[in-house]
């Protein structure tokens, strides 16, 4: 995220937070594997509708757009999930324009379904998951965060010298820093953390979040690139089970349940 900690640091300083440069070099080729996996892997797993039309709201990471997003939807439409996108273009960052679409944008979604959304976030995306489930505990049914570097060790990532170019083009809201301060508190709904040890952009351990049982926190690690968090097949099998689960009968991930959950005809 932004560097917070040194508001007036070098791009080259904070360049050197994050994974190995090596993994970084890895995300692009890993996301056509990892795209392609999930395609076939929909050509032959049997559809299970397990969304029952219930409405999830999928915001993207820094820089990215809710086309990059798309293959996250359409799986969970797949599973008769009633599933919306941002709607706000690229993801710049904390601006008064995105803060105010993404709150226009939720609460619209709220009042069309009359029930509390399930958020899930990618990277930043995540972040912003947080924030609003703070804000709007109610309102919010669950989120599901992928590789999303929420804790104050986690600032510094590949992503960070992006955050501070943006911050200069675009500026930033003063709301940003209590955003910030307030979504780090544990999330009052049931919250998913999702996160790849060989994530190429940020650093898993600012990912993960403590165990909670009430309201559920939960960590489930996958082998995933970070750009292919929204393609990669075994994400979209964690995010779709969670998605699934009852928040009053709630029941810890697992891989054993969630596929033979996934490959059982109906």
């Amino acid at each position: 995220m932004y560097d917070f900690q040194d508001e007036q640091g070098s791009d080259a300083g904070r360049a050197a937070g994050g994974p190995h440069r090596g993994l970084l070099f890895l995300e692009l080729p890993r996301v056509a594997g990892e795209l392609a996996a999930s395609h076939a892997v929909d050509l032959v797993a049997p559809r299970r509708p397990s969304g029952d039309g219930r409405p999830v709201l999928v915001i993207p990471g820094f820089s990215a757009t809710d086309g990059m997003t798309g293959r996250l939807r359409s799986h969970l439409k797949r599973h008769d999930f009633r599933v919306h996108g941002w709607g706000l273009g690229s993801n710049i960052g904390l601006t008064d324009s995105k803060i105010d679409g993404l709150i226009d944008r939720f609460e619209a979604i709220r009042k069309q379904y009359d029930e509390p959304v399930s958020l899930v976030g990618w990277s930043f995306g995540g972040v912003l998951a947080r924030w609003l489930a703070h804000t709007y505990p109610g309102d919010v049914r669950q989120i599901v965060c992928l590789g999303s570097p929420w804790r104050a060790e986690g600032e510094k990532t590949r992503a960070t010298g992006m955050f501070e170019r943006s911050r200069r083009k675009h500026g930033i809201s003063d709301r940003a820093r209590p955003m910030v301060d307030l979504l780090r508190g544990p999330v009052p709904v049931p919250c998913t953390a999702v996160y790849s040890k060989s994530d190429g952009i940020v650093p898993w351990r600012g990912c993960a979040v403590d165990p909670a049982t009430h309201p559920p926190a939960e960590n489930v690690a996958v082998l995933s690139s970070h750009v292919g968090m929204v393609a990669n097949p075994l994400v979209l099998d964690v995010v779709v089970d969670r998605l699934s689960q009852d928040p009053d009968n709630w029941r810890d991930f697992s891989w054993r349940e969630a596929l033979t959950r996934k490959w059982a005809r109906p």
